[in-house]
């Protein structure tokens, strides 16, 4: 080996040396050089530590692309003493479906090492054209490969990750699906429902924000302060969320007791069971609430919207926008800013009928401290010099108001402002 020649096998194993201190996979040229090296010089690297062994060194060969996913996936999903894996049910789902797609394409006894960046934009096209997946699951199940690979580099069976640069592996929204549930629409789904517990369920994501069903689950009697003063000086319900417990300090959230979800709590109350610890109690097992709120939805004469959970919580997200300062927002609904305005903020008709000054157009809620509740009609005042010494008093059952908002809806009227908040 000429001098030169040893030169530059030292600089490539300083390169190999310096990914592996550094957790990461060596460089493109580093890569391509390591693929070509001879059996011979291939296996002395390798019984070193800096590259995979090939099948035909010492050492064994690459796992298999069946062995290793089931491996990954087995140590993500394993529970701990307190009966926990790292990874939430519903990832552990979409693992399964990722790892079910590679498998029925490229083989379980396919070795790790075959599959090149070309095989996996042919996978990507099969889950399109074979599979007949929409593109936001074809996103996710790349980004979940993504990731399976990313681990192989890890644990060093791999050089480089063959999905390293394919693009669009991240869930993009589809503001197509968007869908604003009125005020009319959920009180005719909510007169529909089937029993108070159901009502209740409805109640949660449209006028509280909640997730179905992990977060209506998990909501004790012990989390509801219908008199307040127990996490706030006011009305509020202590929310567990399963799918941001990972998170520090996002475990829980405490959110309002709004005026319009507080008739459904007090009512599932009343018909509770003395010492009920859960508050949902019936629909606990066996329940599929999303074809169950289409029944509903159908039953009560509408359309079922798209994403019909999401779109509830979208809803009630962009009402309350529109009300409080945004991080007061996400703190109630669970997400970011960014997250909100990405997949829930919505544009409604009644904001292009206010832009064009439409008079029958529904106002914003203007959250003036001196505002109370009211099931009155609809009162409609801003004062001149936005105080509230200056407010009319209302003709209906409350006192002098800055604010006063009702809607009726048949015989359903539901008031807001922010005195209850």
């Amino acid at each position: 080996m000429s001098e030169a020649t040893a030169r530059g096998f030292r600089e490539r194993v300083n390169a190999l040396v310096d990914a592996i201190r550094a957790d990461e996979p060596p460089d493109r040229s580093t890569a391509a050089w390591v693929g070509g090296l001879s059996d011979a010089h291939h296996a002395k690297l390798a019984r070193v530590g800096l590259v995979v062994p090939r099948d035909s060194d010492e050492g064994g060969p690459v796992p298999t692309l069946g062995r290793f996913l089931e491996e990954y996936i087995g140590k993500r999903i394993a529970k701990n003493k307190d009966g926990k894996g790292e990874v939430k049910a519903s990832t552990a789902i979409v693992y399964g479906h990722t790892r079910r797609c590679l498998v029925e394409k490229f083989g379980p006894t396919c070795p790790l090492d075959r599959i090149t960046a070309g095989h996996c934009e042919d996978w990507r096209r099969w889950l399109a054209t074979d599979q007949g997946l929409a593109d936001n699951t074809i996103r996710r199940r790349c980004g979940i490969a993504k990731q399976f690979f990313r681990a192989a580099v890890r644990y060093r069976y791999l050089t480089e990750n063959p999905f390293a640069d394919m693009a669009g592996c991240l869930v993009r929204e589809n503001r197509a699906r968007d869908h604003h549930v009125t005020r009319e629409e959920a009180a005719k789904v909510l007169e529909a429902c089937w029993d108070a517990q159901w009502r209740l369920l409805f109640a949660l994501s449209r006028f509280g924000g909640l997730r179905c069903p992990s977060e209506h689950l998990g909501l004790r009697w012990a989390d509801v302060d219908l008199p307040g003063g127990k996490f706030r000086p006011y009305p509020a319900i202590l929310v567990r969320s399963p799918k941001t417990e990972h998170h520090e300090g996002k475990g829980s959230r405490v959110v309002p007791i709004f005026p319009e979800l507080r008739p459904y709590l007090e009512e599932v109350w009343d018909q509770a069971e003395p010492g009920s610890e859960c508050v949902i109690t019936r629909y606990r097992k066996g329940q599929s609430f999303g074809t169950q709120l289409r029944r509903i939805i159908e039953q009560a004469g509408l359309k079922p919207w798209p994403k019909l959970w999401h779109n509830c919580r979208a809803t009630r997200e962009t009402e309350l926008a529109e009300m409080f300062p945004i991080h007061v927002v996400c703190a109630w609904i669970g997400n970011s800013a960014a997250v909100a305005r990405r997949h829930y903020l919505q544009v409604t008709d009644d904001h292009f009928a206010r832009a064009v000054g439409d008079a029958a157009a529904r106002p914003p809620a203007l959250p003036f401290p001196g505002a109370t509740s009211c099931n009155g009609m609809q009162v409609d005042f801003q004062p001149p010099d936005g105080t509230p010494d200056s407010a009319p008093a209302c003709t209906n059952s409350h006192p002098a108001a800055v604010y006063c908002k009702a809607e009726q809806v048949g015989d359903v009227r539901l008031g807001l402002t922010t005195s209850a908040l």
